[in-house]
């Protein structure tokens, strides 16, 4: 294959990630107006069915395509807690899309690959170069203009809530990081993560069940096939494409959140909101651009 054909063969494959990025973002953004949706029903109810909708989609391909569940006994311990803090995070973010504006929620969500490069170095012992560090503080002055902490903001501790959703998922992606170093594969992950999820708040729902009618169960079986949606996107975004060239566009959700927040509900965030979202996107969009660049040098230097 000739240079000129391989570079386009490259930026399709880069356009194909793109667009499933901001699929799996549009995905994600619907799953939390349908959680929000759903009524008055305890966050950890919501959060079942959305992880047994994902638990049975990620065990059909599982049995198709035969791939085996056995985990190596090294892996073990990190794939407890990628399902623990993975679990964590989901129930955090629930509860935030339930107390807060459906893009405030969805913004402090996102905080977690700030949460993962601080967890990288700590667990991985992955170095920190300073330029990533002044991203992490510019992402995390923007997450309190979106929490706004006060004694006068009743919104506070579900504010709280929902960075704790983003230190949780952070913790989870490094896992899933040190994971993949072992070979286990992706829909085995997504499976014993999800199923794990369900199985851990078995016992709350037996006790504390809230009942609900069909409109209320089929708007939470919707939040959990959008949220397999948007894993299942995402993880394809990843074949076409790496991280650094398209995980950018994820914060498309911001967009989708806040007009479907305003369609769906009236929902319009406070300027403060609105520069704190600024403030993150630019965080990450400056890491973005960084990392193409020291790429770009990289391969310069392979010449």
């Amino acid at each position: 294959m000739s240079q000129g054909k391989m570079s386009g063969f490259k930026q399709d494959n880069t356009m194909r990630g793109v667009l499933m990025i901001i699929l799996s973002a549009f995905c994600f953004a619907c799953m939390n107006v349908l959680v929000r949706l759903a009524g008055d029903i305890p966050s950890v109810q919501k959060s079942f069915f959305r992880n047994l909708v994902a638990a049975v989609f990620a065990g059909a391909i599982l049995w198709k395509e035969r791939v085996p569940v056995q985990i190596k006994k090294e892996a073990r311990l990190s794939l407890g807690a990628r399902c623990l803090f993975g679990t964590i995070g989901i129930l955090c973010n629930f509860y935030a899309v339930d107390h807060l504006l459906v893009a405030d929620a969805s913004i402090l969500n996102k905080l977690s690959p700030f949460f993962a490069i601080i967890f990288s170095y700590l667990l991985l012992k992955e170095r920190i170069a300073f330029f990533q560090a002044v991203c992490v503080g510019a992402a995390f002055a923007g997450c309190l203009f979106v929490v706004k902490p006060g004694f006068q903001n009743t919104a506070l501790f579900p504010a709280m809530v929902g960075v704790c959703g983003g230190l949780g998922a952070g913790i989870a992606y490094t896992m899933v990081r040190r994971l993949g170093s072992m070979g286990v594969k992706g829909p085995v992950i997504v499976f014993y993560f999800s199923l794990s999820s369900c199985l851990v708040v078995v016992p709350w729902i037996m006790i504390h069940f809230t009942p609900m009618d069909l409109r209320q169960l089929m708007i939470l079986l919707m939040a959990g096939v959008c949220a397999a949606g948007g894993q299942f996107s995402i993880t394809v975004a990843y074949t076409y494409a790496p991280a650094r060239k398209i995980s950018i566009y994820d914060y498309s959700q911001i967009i989708f959140a806040t007009v479907l927040g305003y369609v769906m509900f009236g929902e319009i965030p406070d300027r403060y909101s609105f520069v704190g979202y600024a403030l993150i996107v630019a965080a990450s969009l400056a890491m973005f651009i960084h990392n193409r660049r020291a790429e770009r040098k990289t391969e310069e230097k392979k010449r």
